[in-house]
């Protein structure tokens, strides 16, 4: 499997870098699938520049907060408007709201059920798009928000697992999620000492104590807001996680 950093700026976009949105690519040696990981503010574009948009088999949402799926609004005008339309119909998994709140960001009355094809999370059920296997973990986020555990094919030929956890403070889902993960793609957004409430996000602290109890193997750091230092957090993360850490940067691919 391949990760491919559209977006990992947190909270708002920031001057060199779209708001969270990940591509993941599997092959099964027929063909590539590309599933993309939430969709937010600028990250479409990003996404125009990695090849067709309509070729992606799935998108994935974690939750519903504007930095990670608003813009949605944009590819559904391109499923609707793009130059080789009408596209086939994109399956979009989300939180039972997803095509509601969809609808809401397009705006207008707009039906989006033409363009996109909504599909519940459902904890412990399995969702299969070509080689990968998909589940969720619902974590700790003041709306219904899931960590995304997706197993695939691996660089070395074996079966290789990437986790996505979304925004999330510190809870039992997040651990479940990243379990032995190859490649634990984790939100810190705040730096310590901090101030922010908890039941929101993690420092780089937590990051790194979730990773450690997760028994992941490589932590990288992602939805940093642009007023935080990304080395402090790194920092913080190391001091509490034994393996590699690395920061997410806007177009870096990474092999699982």
């Amino acid at each position: 499997m391949r990760l491919i950093v559209l977006g990992c700026s947190g909270s708002v976009s920031a001057p060199d870098s779209a708001s969270s949105s990940y591509l993941v690519e599997a092959d099964d040696g027929a063909r590539t699938w590309r599933v993309v990981l939430d969709l937010g503010s600028g990250a479409f574009g990003q996404l125009l520049g990695q090849g067709e948009p309509a070729s992606v088999d799935a998108v994935l949402f974690s939750h519903l907060h504007a930095d990670h799926m608003v813009d949605a609004a944009a590819m559904h005008v391109y499923l609707r408007y793009g130059p080789q339309g009408p596209y086939p119909v994109m399956p979009v998994y989300g939180p039972s709201e997803t095509a509601a709140r969809i609808a809401q960001v397009c705006g207008n009355g707009e039906t989006v059920d033409g363009e996109f094809e909504f599909r519940s999370w459902v904890t412990g059920q399995e969702v299969r798009i070509g080689p990968m296997v998909i589940r969720v973990h619902e974590v700790r986020h003041p709306v219904p928000a899931y960590a995304i555990r997706i197993e695939g094919p691996g660089e070395d030929g074996g079966r290789a697992v990437l986790t996505y956890s979304g925004d999330t403070d510190t809870c039992e889902g997040l651990i479940e999620a990243a379990r032995e993960a190859d490649l634990f793609l984790c939100e810190a957004a705040f730096s310590e000492p901090c101030s922010a409430p908890r039941g929101i996000h993690l420092t780089g602290r937590r990051a790194g104590q979730s990773a450690a109890r997760a028994g992941a193997r490589h932590l990288l750091l992602t939805h940093i807001q642009p007023w935080v230092d990304s080395s402090a957090v790194a920092a913080e993360a190391g001091s509490e996680y034994g393996g590699p850490v690395d920061l997410a940067r806007p177009g870096a691919l990474w092999r699982v």
